[in-house]
């Protein structure tokens, strides 16, 4: 053996070697979290370089991201496999198609020519505005372009779109026939009327695939340039990147493909694991490998991962990894339940401290959730705690641009005349022209600058409950003054992130927070089992996240002193220990006459006021109270946000009707 190929080999387990020297030819790589696969598919490429099989400017080698696109170039460097004596390229689906459309449009196209489209938002604005709708809803512009993006990406036009998309089940922004109606405009504009094109990213591949596909000439030099192609994350490829790689590929089947079916958790953007899990039928012949062992976690860790997924439905038997913990045992994951919300962020942060102590490096802390808006919690209290953080894809909460206008419009009304309601009712009204609906509002854009909003609301709630007294202008202030604490962003303080943006990443402890009904699997998972089984898998990358230490948390009200209205989270059934299970929960269900009954004198009330029903009382408000049944005015001010301004004005006439409704007096 040569020094060359020692060099690649040494270090490796069995199945890692088994993967590195199979054969050339179809080869599919089953590798679990934590087991290695960078390293693996790298030393594969050094392998068959280094052997003679291949020669590196041959091999194309592609993944999803810059990032891993990168560190996969650098270990290739390493190894000595791409540096100037020849190089391997290794690059994103997207980059490798853009580099090949520059050199074969010209023999294809003519002089037709083409420019990119670097983003969709201008353009589908243009067109939502000639066709009517409206092009200042920034939101339904975005959700519109990420659906013609989803559309294109799973290989559907405008003409099979509306079909599509309800056999998807797609949270829309709008009706299924204007979205296709703004499709099919979008694609037309792109088209001058000289032929010119523009050309946005999922064309890139396109019409690679078409040039390929379409031209011998082309397919034939492309494919005596490139012999070899490996395809990493390979459960995260699109319907129209799998018709790329077809293309690529010819009839040949030089082909390493790895990914974990158990991490597929991009569905919602047209990825699919099916080309994975049929990846042997569709070459009998293949070598299939397992990366079971898993050099990441404890022990402790990989069982508790192996339970989460083993309760996964729909999944080929032959197709499931069960990992092998590798490292030496470590502490039992902790389950954690509170009465509240801010309980659990007060604990969370409690064992951060104690882990700092511990002699835990703040940069290998992470506190993990499921949306973006679950941040400000613990920016707020990581701040006062005095512990540097910073947060991963996003900017901090009060940075971000829906809070941004928000705090603008608040400070603006702040210096006019008192609204004539109660402080919390008049933030809600303030914030309703720029996204705060009474409603969660349909589209991934508008639900997620709807829940920022309502989070900002929640932090006026807490500062109105501390100091009942404060004006409209001094709650603002007091907000304004929040705002201004936070630490700066840090590179090396706890990472605060979304589970989804954890996927690739690791650290010695992970807090996996809000792991409730409703948030973890989100609400409106729970109508689909493959939007469910999606949820699952999230939670298991989050788990896998973890080296050794690991806190899974969540909370039964969302409030101090709200009603225990929430469960924790389907997934932890059979993994909490019985003494982390949830304390009995008081009454949660609204009495239904009670609660009708409300609503209608809110819409009474409203009507005879001129304002909106929301700034009367909100709908949780209203739940609340038809499931506590207050009989004197001190139980009312238990209900979150009520007030005593607002008791001093509505306080009697809410009495009288749960009185007047209660069970006994029916």
């Amino acid at each position: 053996m040569t020094s060359g190929s020692s060099r690649v080999v040494d270090g490796l387990d069995p199945d890692q070697l088994e993967a590195v020297l199979a054969p050339r030819g179809p080869v599919c790589v089953l590798a679990g979290a934590g087991t290695g696969k960078t390293r693996t598919i790298t030393r594969r490429i050094a392998h068959l370089v280094d052997s003679g099989q291949v020669n590196p400017e041959q091999v194309l080698a592609v993944t999803f991201t810059a990032r891993a696109a990168a560190e996969m170039r650098e270990r290739l460097e390493s190894l000595g496999v791409s540096g100037p004596g020849g190089r391997v390229a290794a690059q994103t689906f997207h980059a490798a198609a853009l580099r090949q459309l520059r050199y074969f449009w010209p023999m294809a196209m003519g002089d037709v020519r083409w420019q990119l489209l670097d983003h969709k938002f201008a353009l589908v604005g243009r067109v939502a505005r000639e066709l009517g709708l409206d092009a200042a809803d920034r939101d339904l512009l975005r959700d519109l372009a990420s659906e013609i993006e989803w559309a294109k990406s799973s290989g559907h036009g405008p003409g099979g779109y509306a079909e599509a998309a309800a056999e998807a089940r797609r949270d829309l922004p709008s009706d299924p026939r204007t979205v296709s109606r703004v499709f099919a405009a979008y694609e037309e504009a792109k088209v001058a009327p000289n032929g010119d094109r523009l050309l946005d990213f999922e064309d890139l591949l396109v019409f690679t695939t078409t040039i390929l596909q379409a031209d011998p000439s082309i397919a034939e030099e492309f494919r005596s340039r490139y012999r070899s192609f490996v395809v990493d994350e390979y459960q995260d490829v699109t319907p129209i990147q799998q018709n790329l790689l077809d293309a690529w590929l010819g009839t040949r089947d030089d082909l390493t493909v790895v990914g974990d079916a158990n991490q597929t958790i991009y569905s919602f953007t047209g990825a699919t694991p099916e080309f994975l899990l049929g990846f042997t039928r569709r070459f009998p012949d293949a070598h299939l490998v397992r990366l079971q062992r898993d050099y990441r976690s404890t022990p402790q860790i990989v069982s508790l991962a192996n339970d989460a997924i083993s309760r996964a439905r729909g999944r080929i038997a032959g197709t499931r990894l069960t990992l092998v913990g590798q490292r030496s045992p470590g502490p039992e994951p902790v389950f954690s339940g509170y009465d509240d919300q801010v309980a659990e962020v007060v604990g969370v942060v409690a064992e951060i401290r104690r882990l700092l102590r511990a002699g835990v490096d703040a940069s290998e802390i992470a506190v993990l959730y499921r949306v973006n808006a679950q941040s400000e919690q613990y920016e707020e209290a990581l701040s006062d705690a005095g512990i540097d953080y910073r947060v991963r894809g996003e900017t901090g909460f009060f940075e971000r641009p829906e809070i941004v206008a928000a705090m603008r419009r608040l400070t603006s009304l702040a210096q006019g005349a008192p609204p004539p309601m109660p402080v919390v009712d008049a933030v809600r009204h303030a914030l309703h022209p720029i996204g705060l609906t009474e409603a969660e509002p349909s589209g991934a854009t508008a639900r997620g600058r709807w829940q920022q909003l309502l989070r900002l609301v929640e932090i006026v709630e807490a500062i109105v409950s501390a100091e009942p007294t404060l004006d409209f202008a001094s709650a603002v202030g007091a907000l304004r003054e929040r705002s201004t604490q936070r630490h700066a962003p840090v590179v090396d303080g706890v990472t605060l992130s979304t589970m989804h943006a954890a996927k690739g990443l690791e650290w010695d402890a992970v807090f996996l927070t809000g792991l409730h009904e409703g948030s973890v699997p989100l609400g409106r998972a729970s109508t689909s089992v493959e939007d469910l089984e999606e949820e699952r898998r999230l939670f298991y990358v989050g788990i896998t996240r973890a080296r050794e230490h690991l806190h899974l948390s969540w909370s039964l009200a969302r409030g101090e002193g709200r009603g225990a209205t929430r469960r924790r989270s389907r997934f932890l059934e059979a993994l909490a220990p019985t003494a982390a299970a949830d304390p009995e929960p008081e009454r949660t269900d609204p009495d239904p006459d009670v609660l009708a009954a409300l609503r209608s004198w809110r819409e009474r009330y409203a009507a005879a006021e001129g304002i909106m029903a929301a700034n009367v009382m909100s709908s949780q408000m209203v739940k609340t109270i038809a499931t506590v049944l207050p009989t004197s005015r001190e139980e009312l001010l238990t209900v979150r946000g009520f007030g005593v301004e607002r008791a001093d004005i509505i306080g009697d006439q809410i009495l009288e009707v749960v009185d007047a409704h209660l069970p006994g007096a029916r």
